[in-house]
């Protein structure tokens, strides 16, 4: 076997490292989750995949050849720069739904302290006596 072939434990490690990465990626809402079609972002759980990511690549130190040190180090500053982007954007949101619940509780309370108009329209034309 030539070197650039890779053993079963080698294709099997990165196997593992592409599955995390590639769930990080649907949570993180950059590709569409193969059940449902459709882009879903939930940054905790990207969270929780950068963070085994992490912890594989901390307790394998020393084990990894110089590629697989780079490839797991490369796809763990990818996810972490898009997880902090993520992040900013959901709490961008998070602001602006509250700025927006804000300003309309702010109209509600407006409306409600301006006076009514009364049910009976007033008549503009005089009653004629005769």
């Amino acid at each position: 076997m030539s070197e650039n072939q890779l053993n079963k434990e080698d294709q099997l490690f990165i196997h593992l490292v592409n599955t995390f990465v590639q769930s990080a990626w649907i949570s993180l809402g950059k590709v569409k989750n193969p059940v449902s079609d459709e882009l879903e972002r939930n940054v905790d759980q990207a969270s929780y995949y950068i963070d085994l990511l992490d912890m594989l690549q901390t307790k394998m130190k020393g084990n990894l050849s110089e590629w697989e040190e780079q490839y797991i180090l490369h796809s763990l500053s990818e996810l972490k720069l898009n997880y902090i982007d993520e992040k900013k954007k959901k709490e961008s949101e998070v602001d602006n739904k509250e700025g927006k619940e804000d300003s309309e509780q702010v109209d509600k309370k407006e409306a409600s302290s301006k006076p009514k108009p009364s049910s009976k329209p007033k008549s503009t034309k005089k009653s004629k006596k005769k």
